[in-house]
């Protein structure tokens, strides 16, 4: 989960470099670095801590040359040490590589280069520098090189490189990892995410499994065979300013306050699409989601409302899990992938082992062209733009809306359920502007405690268990989400005098069960924080939610939640957007 971005032209490179890889951060920010040629010398910058940090310390926007790589790193293999940051370079300092994957084989390798080659760090990565070095040393080009290493190496990843003996060139390649080709003119970009490039130009083609691109006067693919092969351009149709904070402190906060208009471009679908993948889930015999994290947790939702709303039952499986089901899945199975970024590897894994037995692959993604969405039969996008934070908040609001927008298609009411949704938006807005000073003071209340538990009963318990993983992935409180009737059966026997407990309890036909299992832990004294739209005398704080239909609420009663998370960052002195341990899109298993 790394971030890498390539760039050739007739102009200095690093300033292009370091204002890619800031709009990359969110994949990774415990080190950083940049590698240019100039007159035969690779010029090499890096150092751990983030992307500012690194650059002011090491002098980045300073390193001269027109062609240059750069990299921030989220860490898989080997520690958080100015060593282990990326670039990566040779024995000689002619060819410096940045890696964004895991290279399963590279235990193996390093002990076969080991008596040639001198190893300055403990990352898989490295090998690949020493792999490119032999090569080059035998004649080859750095693409005929990178042709045989990629033979080499086992895993998932994606590659660039440059060398001094072929200044004004760049070489990469993939291999379920994420890559895009940008071009603007003379100037040639590539990056793990279009964003790194869009300050420039809207004109992308997306690297596929084991091409190999060159960035020079031109940009050339092959695949492994050294054969040409074709890869469109395309037009991404976003603002590259879109990822400013825009006068906010955190891009969580702008996120979370963006939700309401990130649901109304969500429900901006083209409605034949929607029609058809609706009447598809309605036939199939088999449906199953697939997905992680947050993602996971909204298609909970979708499952409930596909049964409510349609009488479609669906079953629901983590990404990382799914293969392990591959013997029930086939041509008679549909499966629903969701991921925010479309690059997540877990899914990707189960997705393209789904396909191999004959399934129909949908896919509800944010990223265009990304490497879920080249795998579907029919793809669905968030269209709610750039989402920086790690902590998916207005992502995980436009996947609900489209999920309401398949469930009321599939019951034949599409333009109903448009409506509703978008009346929602209001309710929304008015939840945001009634919680803000007081989920900043309960935050304060609870800052010090080390678990927060989470009930909820129905439809909300999904949204239980998508607040505790909010509030433990940048708070660091252990918090834990689960169906209220669950208290009963172990989790009760931690809950003791101050623990908060946060009890989703909306007037509907759960309220009086879930206020029930509030009381058993109000007796074990439990701090009983409400979310509902009446102040009960079971709560010690009260979260305020406006009245909705039943099937509306998780859209209502998560933005507190996601308030709650933010402010208890805060509050402990975190950085909300950028978790420790955490990135934002998970391209490694």
């Amino acid at each position: 989960m790394c971030g890498i971005v390539g760039f050739t032209s007739d102009e200095p490179a690093a300033p292009v470099l370091l204002r890619g890889l800031k709009c990359l951060e969110y994949r990774g920010y415990d080190s950083a670095g940049i590698a240019t040629i100039c007159n035969g010398q690779l010029n090499c910058g890096k150092d751990v801590g983030k992307l500012d940090e690194v650059c002011t310390n090491h002098n980045l926007i300073g390193l001269v040359g027109n062609t240059g790589i750069g990299h921030v790193r989220w860490a898989t293999h080997g520690g958080v040490t100015m060593e282990n940051a990326h670039p990566h370079c040779d024995c000689k300092q002619e060819i410096a590589v940045v890696h964004n994957g895991i290279i399963d084989n590279y235990e193996e390798l390093r002990a076969e280069l080991r008596s040639e080659h001198c190893f300055k760090s403990q990352t898989d990565t490295e090998i690949v520098a020493h792999l490119l070095e032999e090569y080059v040393e035998e004649g080859l080009s750095l693409e005929a090189a990178m042709r045989k290493v990629v033979r080499r190496i086992r895993g998932t990843y994606s590659i660039a490189a440059i060398s001094v003996r072929e200044p004004g060139r760049l070489v990469a390649t993939r291999k379920d990892g994420p890559l895009v080709v940008g071009r603007d003119g003379n100037r040639k970009f590539i990056a793990s995410d279009a964003l790194a490039f869009m300050e420039h130009t809207h004109d992308v083609a997306y690297v596929e499994d084991g091409d190999i691109v060159v960035l020079d006067e031109d940009i050339v693919f092959t695949n492994e065979d050294g054969a040409a092969v074709d890869r469109a351009f395309k037009t991404i149709d976003w603002r590259w300013d879109e990822p400013t904070k825009q006068g906010y402190d955190y891009y969580m906060m702008k996120e979370i306050t963006e939700t309401p208009d990130a649901i109304r471009c969500a429900l901006e679908q083209d409605k034949d699409l929607i029609l058809d993948m609706a009447m598809n889930i309605l036939r199939a015999k088999q449906v199953v989601f697939t997905a992680c994290g947050t993602s996971r947790y909204a298609a909970l939702v979708g499952r409930y409302l596909f049964s409510r709303l349609a009488g479609k039952f669906c079953d629901v499986i983590m990404g990382s899990e799914f293969h392990y089901f591959s013997d029930s899945v086939d041509k008679n199975t549909l499966v629903i992938a969701i991921s925010q970024s479309g690059e997540t590897a877990d899914v990707i894994q189960g997705v393209k082992k789904a396909r191999e037995n004959g399934a129909t692959i949908f896919s509800m993604i944010n990223m265009i062209g990304s490497s879920i969405a080249r795998m579907s039969d029919r793809s669905i996008y968030l269209n709610c733009g750039p989402e920086i934070g790690v902590a998916a908040t207005k992502s995980f609001m436009s996947q609900l809306a489209i999920l309401y927008l398949l469930a009321f298609t599939m019951a034949n009411r599409m333009d109903e359920g448009i409506q509703k949704v978008r009346d929602v938006c209001d309710t929304i807005e008015g939840v945001i502007e009634t919680n803000g000073l007081r989920v900043e003071r309960i935050a304060g209340l609870t800052k010090h405690n080390n678990s927060c538990y989470y009930i909820a009963r129905g439809i909300n318990f999904a949204i239980a268990a998508e607040g505790a993983l909010k509030l433990k992935e940048i708070s660091y409180i252990h918090a834990e989400g689960m169906p209220a009737g669950e208290l009963k059966h172990g989790t009760l026997a931690l809950i003791e005098k101050g623990t908060p407990v946060v009890v989703i309890c909306p007037k509907d036909y759960t309220f009086e069960e879930t206020l029930a299992n509030a009381a058993e832990t109000k007796a074990r004294g439990a701090f009983v924080i409400g979310v509902s739209e009446e102040n009960h005398a079971m709560f010690d704080e009260w979260i305020e939610i406006h009245a909705t239909e039943e099937i509306f609420y998780p859209l209502v009663t998560v933005v507190p939640l996601q308030l709650l998370a933010y402010y208890s960052a805060v509050a402990r002195g975190n950085d909300p957007d950028r978790p420790r341990n955490l990135a934002k899109s998970v391209t490694v298993k």
